[in-house]
């Protein structure tokens, strides 16, 4: 297997540093747009780990031009094309990945438009539409893409076929619930606004109205922030306030998961809901470049892309963060033995832990994770096949297995929870 990962920012660097470990793959093509990026991350990898003798390899890539990324593909002979960039990439790396006659894979996938006249009642072009409408061209072409392969979407999407196949009869519900107790403070030790994960892909998911699936109705949306319920996350973080976020896994899920019901819920907490409303208000939210004054004259600049430059990179955060982060799957229904069950499936990280071990923050670490995961099992064969395929497509108990297995055993050594919810 000769990957080429597409960014390195902070979840492209932490897949780098989680796969030095293994020993699955050949070559890894660390490729940025920002060259001393992709150079910093083999750095860290062969100061940490020693000489690395060509599996690791820094290149420049432009992930708007499919061109580019099919040419760095070709000269590399990468044999997998993992993205690790904003999402409003997807299609230009999907296509270049296609074209360069190499697997694909993805932790968000292509992005959605709101209906133009009834937003929060019925969806539009929803999440990943456009890379399901070219799966007919992957199937002729004998090549995979595997979409929403991070942790939500991605290991929540793997817990959903989990508890179909070992733990449910009959599901009701499938409530994907994200939560933290996450804190960032200032050099002066201040708690600061300093969202843990791209502000640009936070923007998109959250301002655009969500989506739920349900049996009888099918795909449809509702206002932003909606339906607030209290979530009780475990191993310390406590009860959270959680609201209808737009997600992957909502889109995922019922392809391949029977259930009358598909949720996605994020913990979000008041300030952050209102800087995003303030954000929207003021339409800082926009990605259609808008003309402004400097001192050399007008220039075009995308107002999200203005708020993104303004906060803290996120790979940087790590130090001055404290906290854990919690991502799972909330499933009710009736369980294998015809009674009533409700469980929650979960994975916590700490970020103490993973900057002590990666030097990257908790958030991107777990994010990381799990492609790194799926491409090993894809490299051994126990994942295979063709056309545009989500995780639930798959057997998730090898997965699993190989996740929580010891390290010295040969797996990752990273547990995860179940937790029955019936008393």
């Amino acid at each position: 297997m000769r990957i080429l990962l597409v960014g390195a920012g902070g979840v492209g660097d932490a897949i780098a540093k989680i796969a030095a470990r293994r020993d699955f793959f050949e070559t890894i093509v660390v490729s940025d747009y920002d060259l001393g990026r992709a150079q910093r991350t083999v750095a860290w990898i062969e100061a940490k780990h020693g000489p690395q003798n060509g599996r690791f390899l820094s290149a420049t890539i432009d992930a708007s031009d499919p061109d580019s990324v099919t040419a760095v593909a070709i000269e590399h002979g990468a044999t997998h094309v993992m993205n690790a960039v904003e999402p409003k990439f997807v299609p230009t790396i999907f296509a270049g990945a296609l074209a360069a006659g190499a697997d694909y894979l993805d932790m968000a996938m292509s992005l959605s438009e709101p209906h133009p006249t009834n937003p929060h009642e019925e969806t539009g072009v929803k999440l990943g539409d456009d890379q399901f409408a070219q799966a007919p061209d992957w199937e002729t072409a004998g090549r995979l893409a595997l979409v929403g392969m991070g942790v939500e979407p991605g290991l929540s999407d793997v817990f959903a076929r989990y508890a179909a196949d070992h733990l449910f009869s009959e599901i009701d519900e499938l409530g994907t619930r994200d939560g933290a107790n996450l804190v960032v403070r200032d050099e002066a030790g201040n708690e600061i606004f300093a969202p843990s994960f791209s502000i640009w892909t936070t923007i998109e998911e959250c301002l655009n109205p969500p989506v739920i699936w349900e049996r009888d109705r099918g795909w449809y949306t509702t206002a932003p922030f909606s339906e607030p319920e209290i979530f009780t996350f475990p191993e310390g973080i406590g009860p959270v306030e959680c609201v209808n976020v737009e997600h992957e896994e909502v889109l995922l899920m019922p392809r391949w998961v029977d259930a009358r019901r598909v949720t996605f819920k994020y913990g979000l907490g008041d300030e952050f809901i209102g800087i995003l409303k303030t954000l929207n208000q003021l339409g800082l939210d926009q990605t259609e470049p808008v003309r402004v004054r400097s001192a050399d004259g007008p220039v075009m600049v995308a107002p999200r892309d203005v708020v993104a430059a303004s906060l803290p990179d996120p790979a940087t955060l790590g130090p001055r963060m404290t906290g854990k982060t919690c991502a799972g799957l909330w499933v009710t229904g009736t369980g294998t033995d015809g009674r009533p069950r409700e469980v929650y499936l979960y994975h916590v990280s700490d970020n103490e832990w993973t900057m002590a071990e990666y030097e990257a923050q908790c958030v991107v670490w777990q994010t990381a994770l799990n492609p790194v995961i799926a491409m090993e099992l894809m490299s051994r064969g126990t994942w295979t096949g063709t056309g545009v395929l989500g995780p639930e497509a798959f057997d998730a108990k090898p997965f699993l297995d190989l996740m929580t297995a010891p390290i010295d055993e040969g797996g990752y050594g990273q547990g995860w929870g179940l937790e029955d919810r019936l008393a």
